[in-house]
């Protein structure tokens, strides 16, 4: 990867920080640490050069200001000055900004540029990534939103400790950003690292990054979810509602088979609709599953869900798609967000990449996690709902379907298969299975099920049953999210 222009810790905070609210943290540094050969003099220069030619006096700043008018703590990585390295004082300047941040309730904005623990400081300095790892952890433990914005480069151990546990991470576009810098990798085993592996791009594919955003973007973006993480505990406009779940009557169903093609439809509303429908802000904005936070009538959630347009153009969710949603549920819990899974899917990718990645393990898991997570949780089955895939977000406290929307072990064609051998009797076994929403609802697998005219009353229905529920705050339900259909249920 070719070099490439940085912004400045100071251009990006002037850029994302309202003006007149940045109020600094830091403390002047203090004596060169001791090397372990104490050649101090060196280092002593070096030092004097790195801050001559940042303007910064270390590899870090840290202090407070607001962003679209919410105050928050910031830790920005200075790269200019000796590569963004973390020694002693970085460290304990990291360590004391993260811990005010707690003190004070604020959220907390990680910006790094670093090549990694600072060479010259040896062991003291690689040991501060624990430190500063610990002081992050009782942040997220107390609570409290922890942001990562990954600039170029952000490698080693900065990236293998706080950069890489954010809530949500993001990175600038074309950022290198890897665990061993391609300079050391090709010094020690005599050849180049593979081209664009270690990229913002590919880290998003790949599932380890959330998404990738421009710095001119950055502003919009980050005051946009702090609006609403900070919204996420105000009063509900009516917090005394509570939505009882409401099972649909057993009755004549509607054809099947005509139901699976009108969820397959091109121009069907799907996630990205849904979102639409209220104030809602992307957390990720690519691939087959993705995350946002939305308003729904004043309660604020997590949605989780899978994006049509992805998986029609062949990018199904597989092992590393279940694992980011691993990842957010897990972040909803820490900052006491309810979730919202969305099913609109064909099911998950069949391949020997998926096979190898542990998709079954990751399915099972992904099923844990949103059993066992200590927030409300509610899943929309809105669309097409076959496989793994589905049944991975499918638990939760109560359950809400669009009419035509189902759920299937396998897409209809994959029963008729194994059935019949053939694909003749698609519409025969859908129809046998019961995989309709009114069906599941009549054996009391969902909870209230949405039939209208078109997808903007559908949404628009769901949105408003998923409000009313939550506006309740309830309390999971152990039992609710394994029901099965009763011995009775006809």
């Amino acid at each position: 990867m070719g070099e490439r222009a940085r912004l400045t810790a100071t251009d990006l905070r002037v850029m994302i920080v309202d003006d007149d609210t940045w109020e600094p943290w830091d403390a002047p540094v203090g004596e060169p640490a001791t090397t372990s050969d104490g050649a101090d003099d060196t280092y002593a220069i070096e030092l004097d050069r790195a801050r001559r030619k940042s303007g910064s006096d270390e590899s870090v700043t840290t202090g407070a200001g607001a962003i679209g008018g919410r105050r928050v703590a910031i830790v920005l990585g200075e790269f200019e000055f000796l590569g963004g390295s973390i020694g002693r004082d970085a460290g304990a300047r990291i360590v004391a900004a993260v811990r005010r941040a707690t003190r004070e309730r604020l959220p907390l904005l990680a910006f790094p540029a670093s090549g990694g623990t600072r060479m010259q400081e040896g062991t003291a300095a690689f040991l501060q990534m624990v430190a500063i790892t610990g002081a992050v952890t009782d942040h997220k433990a107390a609570g409290l939103p922890y942001l990562v914005y990954l600039r170029h480069p952000t490698t080693g151990g900065v990236f293998a400790s706080w950069g890489s546990l954010g809530h949500m991470t993001w990175a600038e576009p074309g950022a290198l950003i890897g665990f061993l810098g391609p300079r050391v990798y090709e010094g020690l085993y005599g050849e180049p690292f593979p081209a664009d592996v270690q990229t913002a791009e590919n880290l998003v594919r790949t599932t380890v990054v959330d998404d990738v955003v421009d710095p001119v973007d950055l502003p919009a973006r980050l005051a946009a979810v702090l609006r609403l993480l900070d919204a996420r505990d105000r009063p509900s406009s009516d917090g005394s509602v509570t939505v009882r779940p409401q099972r649909a009557q057993t009755g004549e169903q509607e054809d099947t088979w005509a139901c699976v093609l009108a969820t397959r439809e091109a121009g069907r509303a799907g996630l990205v609709e849904f979102l639409a429908g209220g104030d809602s802000a992307p957390l990720s904005d690519a691939g087959p599953l993705r995350f946002s936070l939305s308003d729904f009538d004043g309660r604020v959630a997590l949605v989780v869900g899978y994006d049509r347009t992805s998986q029609a153009a062949g990018d199904l969710p597989g092992p590393r798609h279940l694992r980011e949603a691993r990842r957010a549920i897990m972040a909803a819990g820490d900052l006491g967000l309810p979730v919202v899974t969305v099913i609109d899917t064909p099911g998950a990718e069949l391949s020997v990449v998926a096979e190898e990645g542990g998709l079954a393990a990751q399915i099972a898991r992904c099923t844990v996690e949103l059993l066992s997570v200590r927030v409300p949780t509610v899943s929309v089955l809105l669309g097409q709902g076959a496989g793994g895939a589905a049944l991975a977000l499918f638990p939760a406290d109560v359950r809400v379907a669009r009419a035509d929307a189902w759920l299937s072990p396998l897409p209809p064609e994959g029963a008729s298969l194994i059935v019949h051998r053939d694909l003749d009797h698609a519409g025969e076994m859908a129809s046998r299975q019961g995989i309709l929403a009114g069906r599941m609802a009549a054996q009391g697998m969902i909870d209230h099920v949405v039939d209208a005219g078109s997808d903007d009353e559908a949404l628009s229905a769901i949105r408003d049953w998923i409000g009313r529920y939550l506006a309740g705050s309830p309390v999971p339900d152990d039992e609710a999210r394994t029901r099965v259909p009763t011995k009775d249920a006809r």
